[in-house]
């Protein structure tokens, strides 16, 4: 099996990952939210993925499970917005994780920038992208791209997911 076919091939259990995916259940994860605008509206996705790359050009990666749905919609938007969300966004992360859930609802606190992506002026921060390159690894694509603009929002506690949930993490503040 050449190397390509081993990428592209559908994913089978096997005894390593099913070991790597219980190692990454207990190794704790930043959360995201990642929108764009498409024609047919506004689409979004919670990633645990997210990670900075370089500062010269800006640059991060994240990955995305399925080239379908918001996943696919996402891959094809020549820009999108990655959400660094904290503790009190912990139910709209959720929200974002389940297919054909309740999306960008005015009571959800979302706006749109000028260019157009839907943005949560209350994250963390918000990193405007465009994708320099995509690569394909199994069942999942692996996104790069360049951070063209930072949005700096409110800083509460951070958010993480350990162990298929959502936890909040002590700041200086919480002692």
């Amino acid at each position: 099996m050449t190397v390509d076919e081993r990428l592209t091939a559908k994913p089978v259990a096997t005894p390593v990952g099913e070991g790597l995916k219980a190692a990454f259940r207990t190794h704790p994860a930043g959360v995201a939210i990642i929108t764009a605008s498409t024609p047919e509206g506004p689409v979004g996705l919670t990633a645990s993925s997210v990670a900075s790359v370089a500062v010269d050009p800006a640059a991060i990666v994240f990955s995305v499970t399925r080239a379908t749905g918001s996943a696919g919609a996402i891959l094809g938007a020549e820009t999108f917005v990655v959400h660094l969300v904290d503790d009190e966004h912990a139910t709209l992360a959720q929200s974002f994780a389940i297919s054909g859930s309740e999306r960008f609802t005015p009571e959800q606190g979302w706006a749109t920038l000028p260019t157009g992506e839907p943005h949560l002026p209350e994250a963390r921060a918000a990193l405007r992208c465009r994708p320099i390159q995509t690569v394909a690894v199994g069942s999942s694509t692996v996104v790069i791209a360049e951070v063209v603009e930072v949005l700096s929002g409110v800083s509460s506690r951070p958010l993480v997911y350990l162990d298929r949930r959502f936890h909040a993490l002590p700041t200086d503040t919480d002692h």
